[in-house]
């Protein structure tokens, strides 16, 4: 691994997050947003939720926000639940050793 991604991580990683806005947007402009869940706080602010696909795509719905000039209160990525996957091939490789035995 080269120091940069190292200290960089995944660029292309995507995830859900959560992106609070100040003040309650209107619903007439979510589909500048990605089809993001929007929710109005009684903080006054706005929370824009749900999966994007990539780093990319984040930057670019950052963009949007930064071109309607509304103040970013925060940005919060939520991690992935762990799956339980097993190593593809592993249990067959297992089961030939211990036939061949």
């Amino acid at each position: 691994m080269d120091e940069r991604r190292a200290l960089t991580g995944d660029r292309s990683e995507g995830g859900r997050y959560e992106i609070r806005l100040t003040g309650h947007l209107n619903a007439r402009w979510a589909s500048r947003f990605g089809g993001l869940a929007f929710r109005h706080e009684a903080d006054g602010t706005t929370v824009l939720s749900g999966r994007v696909a990539d780093q990319a795509a984040l930057h670019g719905l950052l963009q949007r926000v930064r071109d309607l000039g509304i103040p970013l209160v925060s940005l919060t990525r939520s991690e992935p639940r762990p799956t339980k996957r097993a190593r593809p091939g592993a249990g067959s490789a297992q089961m030939t050793r211990r036939s061949t035995r």
